[in-house]
């Protein structure tokens, strides 16, 4: 077992690493000296680094990545000296960190990712002896740039015979850069360049000069062209071929396995590459040409793993491959690229990094004087695991269940009630940040069959083609469901079975008995959610082993409903239970039942007392995203990857074989007519969306496939086939279910719970033009071409009508103030409707008639408006409840107008601003009147909680210094918010 403390690494790299970021070390006299901030990605050719990067993960934990860059003039002696620094620091920072050999000119993409646009190295170095001498005048240089995703760069000779019609070149003059793009180089790889130019410019001329792009085939009648090629002399025919490049790959006679003894190694024998040859107690190299890894045991000493890293780069001298890149892991936390090299690789042998051992890592840094703080994430345990919605929930459903090839709209109070064996499509329309945002999605039930999910799909893509590819698409399978679709659903119930005649005429053939829900049979189900905007009622098997100690269930069954509550439920849970009772089984009188207290009528419905788990069942949890971009070769199937991919699975894949060409696998799949390529984009931001292609934002929960403008037509309605094979591909080998949800998400329509995987800059993919276009029409200061942003009118019609008003039940039921709203309206009536819903005569877990008596509040702290105001906000009432309901289409007919029309409306229209404008300061009345109280007792953690108040709206309680220290903003502000970032707001400041 390696043992190597944090204090007995040199004093430059003691307490690094507990934070996320980047830290860099230059070894000067075999001694790392720490790089300042503003000098990161400044590195010198005679030199070589150590760049630390940590990562904090979503569970919590820090993630490291080492990498030792060596530049060209470096000496063989520092490669040998900073390779062992490197294991030292991995054993110090737990053994849990990948190491990377980076060689200058041929560094991978994720050690690039850290510096984009690029690295530009220059010449000296302090170890070689060389002097950083700082030219006194500007000089002429030319660049070649190579890459469509990070671009390296790379200095050449400044020859008109260097240039050719392949690439792209940047000749940075002392007044002007010119961009020269080779008629055959890609948009991708322009725009890219462009991205250097801009470095070049703030970097080496401090933001000041001209750029000027030059197309190749541009003749000297062109002035920008003129002047470029002026520069070489004149202009005149390039090669057809490039020059030979010095960059040559490395020649594999295939995998090879090497053990490691004493520093000398030796070949494993094997016809197939196992995981079972890699052993706990010894150290690996494995030789895949250009890329080498290093796998270390477990068990393996701190010295057996120096002497691997030695051996490994004594290997690269003997085998005359120095280019290559050297990979190191550890035992049980492999890379997917190692893992895959492997003919089988055991996917429990990978095990995830446990917060309990990040603990103790941290202990014993603390106990060796380092400050930890930072090095592990902690949340307290109150703090809610449950994902944010990042959708409006207030806007407008449409529902229909697929039946015969058609579609049937189904009605308000049945829009959230489906069948397992059923398909379905929702429309949903809700309000953006600056315009109308729309999703459309299937759902397609466990039970259901292919006919009939072949339909919906069908549909859907049509519904979606029609409004011209604006709506986000969704593919969302029972069981999957994300957390968008169950707070635009808020009331879910699954029943088990199926209504479509090609679910019936399936059992039947099949003689399947049939399950579908019966209410006047025995049924079970389990109540779930987070809050009353995001509640579901399962149904499942009517048997005691169905019970779990952390879910609260509805049992009913010969003329009885049970409640039954596990005894680690809350009191939220059983709110949610009591609403969705009013859902399943209104106006029935319920027995309630406590865990370990059971009537015998309650075990006899479920066919006896069995026992049943107590862990709370939870679905997985999303992980930290990868963004992948997407090519597609036609004809013979290959697939490309940043790493080698898991097509080695032998029930999907039976003719594959791996070729090593520059550090990507190509693999040959016989069975697919066309190749689905990805490559990962590491420390992707927005400027990586490149509007040609097709992307992939893989975050394990969830997989979003995002479509440029510019992307081929013919491949849009391709584009749910393309998120499927990645999901069958699980290309990061983490095990990726079929029935993950699937989004389609296309450039300019992006909605917020894709953008905000990214600091997001609407007016980018706004802009026209192709990538190249964009980014010059700004580099140049130029005004780019806007699609301006509007308010954009349904196709179809909005949420049904409310559902019909249930019969007031005689038990008590908790409600909220939030609850109180009608679906499908805006935000502005939604506030008048809150303040008109009688709760005495409608069922509380349904949204409330559009017009009606005054609420009364439950919470004994609030106050229902004065009713003698009521009377004034009728006419705006009226108003608003004529925009809403429409009447059902007629033929069109010409009908005279008249200005008494247009003042009838303006009247209506002003009515109906100055009852807004009433509620709003009744509103800020109600607040003022409200008692205060201090932060500490008002936060869900409080030992000394206020008693008898609006538990949903304790910031409400606060003083009006309080509320503007805790969120940064008055209380009007914050109420003009979004009801889901509202409670992302107070969820930060523990008040919700």
């Amino acid at each position: 077992m390696a043992t190597f403390a944090m204090r007995d690494l040199d004093e430059a790299l003691q307490g690094c690493g507990q934070k996320s970021g980047i830290e860099i070390w230059r070894i000067e006299n075999f001694k790392p000296v720490a790089v300042p901030n503003e000098s990161h990605g400044k590195f010198f050719s005679g030199d070589s680094y150590i760049v630390l990067k940590t990562t904090a993960s979503k569970s919590g934990s820090l993630h490291h990545d080492i990498h030792y860059w060596l530049g060209k003039d470096s000496s063989q002696d520092e490669h040998g000296s900073v390779a062992v620094m490197t294991v030292e620091l991995d054993s110090a920072l737990g053994g849990r960190a990948v190491q990377y050999r980076e060689v200058q000119g041929h560094e991978t993409e994720k050690f690039l990712s850290y510096f984009k646009p690029c690295i530009i190295p220059q010449e000296g170095g302090v170890a070689s002896g060389f002097n950083h001498v700082k030219p006194e005048e500007h000089q002429t240089r030319l660049f070649i740039c190579k890459g469509k995703h990070v671009v390296r760069v790379k200095e050449v000779t400044f020859a008109r015979s260097t240039l050719n019609h392949d690439d792209v070149f940047i000749l940075d003059t002392e007044s002007k850069i010119f961009q020269f793009s080779g008629s055959n180089s890609s948009i991708q790889e322009r725009a890219k360049a462009l991205e250097v130019v801009q470095y070049i410019k703030d970097t080496y001329h401090d933001g000041k000069c001209e750029i000027a792009a030059v197309d190749d085939g541009r003749m000297m009648a062109d002035a920008e062209a003129g002047e470029f090629w002026e520069l070489f002399g004149g202009f005149a025919p390039l090669p057809k071929k490039s020059a030979v490049s010095d960059d040559q790959t490395a020649e594999s006679d295939g995998i090879k396995l090497f053990s490691v003894e004493k520093g000398q190694t030796e070949a494993v024998e094997a016809e197939t590459l196992e995981k079972e040859l890699l052993d706990t107690n010894n150290c690996y190299i494995l030789d895949c040409g250009l890329e080498v890894f290093v796998w270390k045991g477990r068990n393996t000493s701190i010295d057996q793993r120096k002497s691997a890293s030695e051996a490994a780069e004594g290997f690269f001298r003997s085998s005359e491959r120095p280019k290559s890149n050297l990979i190191s892991v550890m035992e049980g936390f492999e890379t997917v690229m190692f893992r895959s090299k492997f003919d089988s690789w055991p996917t429990t042998s990978t095990v995830a990094e446990p917060r309990q051992g990040r603990g103790k890592v941290a202990a014993l840094l603390q106990k060796q004087g380092v400050n930890v703080e930072g090095l592990v994430k902690t949340s307290s345990p109150s703090s809610k695991d449950e994902p944010k919605p990042y959708i409006d929930g207030t806007g407008n459903l449409q529902v229909w269940r697929i039946n015969n090839e058609e579609k049937i709209l189904l009605e308000g109070a049945e829009q959230s009630k489906f069948y397992s064996g059923d398909c379905y499509i929702l429309q949903y329309s809700y309000p953006g940040d600056d315009r109308e945002e729309y999703l459309v999605g299937t759902w397609l039930g466990k039970q259901s069959v292919e006919e009939d999910r072949a339909t919906a799909i069908s549909m859907a893509s049509k519904m979606v083609e029609s409004m011209k590819f604006m709506p986000a698409q969704a593919r969302i399978y029972e069981g999957k469901e994300p957390i968008q679709f169950f707070v635009i659903m808020q009331s879910f119930i699954t029943f088990k079975g199926g209504l479509s005649d090609a679910f019936k005429k399936y059992i039947a053939e099949n003689e399947v008995p049939d399950n579908t829900y019966n209410a006047e049979g025995v049924a079970l189900f389990r109540v779930q959610g987070s809050g009353p905007e995001d509640m579901q009622a399962i149904q499942i098997d009517a048997v005691s082993t169905g019970l779990n100690s952390s879910h609260c269930y509805i049992l009913h069954g010969d003329s009885t409903v049970f409640t039954w509550c596990g005894n680690l439920t809350t009191s939220g849970d059983q709110e949610l239970m009591e609403r969705m009772l009013d859902l399943i089984k209104p106006d029935e009188h319920t027995k309630a039942q406590k865990e370990g207290i059971e009537s015998e009528q309650f075990w006899e419905l479920l066919g006896g007392k069995s026992e049943y788990p107590s862990q709370k069942i939870k679905k997985d949890g999303e992980s930290d995203p990868h963004l992948f971009s997407c090519t597609f070769s036609n004809g013979k199937t290959i697939c490309q990857h940043m790493f080698p991919l898991c097509f080695l699975n032998p029930r999907i894949y039976l003719n594959c074989y791996l070729h090593f060409l520059m550090g990507f696998v190509l693999v040959d799949v016989a069975i697919l007519p066309e190749t689905l390529k990805v490559t990962e984009i590491f420390n992707f931001t927005q400027d990586d969306l490149m509007t040609e292609d097709i992307f992939i934002l893989d975050c394990h929960t969830e997989v979003y496939v995002w479509v440029g403008q510019q992307v081929d037509p013919k491949k849009k309605p391709q584009v749910l086939d393309i998120g499927e094979k990645f999901i069958k591909h699980d290309f990061l080998l983490e095990n990726l279910a079929s029935e993950t949800p699937i989004y389609i998400v296309t450039e300019g329509n992006e909605p917020p719970f894709f953008t905000r995987f990214f600091t997001w800059d609407s007016t980018k993919s706004a802009m026209h033009g192709d990538s190249f276009q964009r980014k010059l029409a700004v580099l140049t200061n130029k005004k780019p071409l806007l699609n301006k942003p509007k308010r954009r009118v349904p196709v179809y019609s909005g949420r049904s009508s409310v559902p019909d008003k249930p019969q007031p039940r005689s038990r008590s039921v908790t409600s909220t103030t939030d609850r109180s709203r009608v679906r499908g309206r805006s935000p502005a009536f939604n506030a008048l409707a809150a303040n008109f819903g009688n709760v005495s005569t409608r069922n509380l877990s349904t949204p409330p008639p559009m017009v009606g008596p005054m609420v009364r509040k439950l919470y004994p702290k609030s106050h229902a408006p004065d009713l003698t105001k009521l009377a004034s906000k009728s006419a705006a009432i009226a108003a608003r409840t004529a925009i809403f309901e429409k009447p059902k289409p007629t033929p069109p007919q010409e009908t005279p107008t008249s200005p008494g029309s247009s003042e009838a409306t303006n009247g209506a229209e002003t009515a109906e601003d100055e009852s807004m404008s009433n509620i709003k300061e009744e509103e800020a009345e109600e607040e003022s009147n409200l008692p205060t109280f201090p932060y500490e007792r008002l936060t869900t953690e409080s030992e000394d909680p206020v008693p008898d108040i609006d538990l949903t709206r304790r910031e409400a309680y606060l003083t009006a210094a309080d509320f503007k220290e805790k969120f940064e903003m008055t209380k009007s502000e914050f109420y003009k918010l979004p009801k889901w970032k509202q409670n992302k707001l107070k969820t930060a400041v523990q008040l919700f």
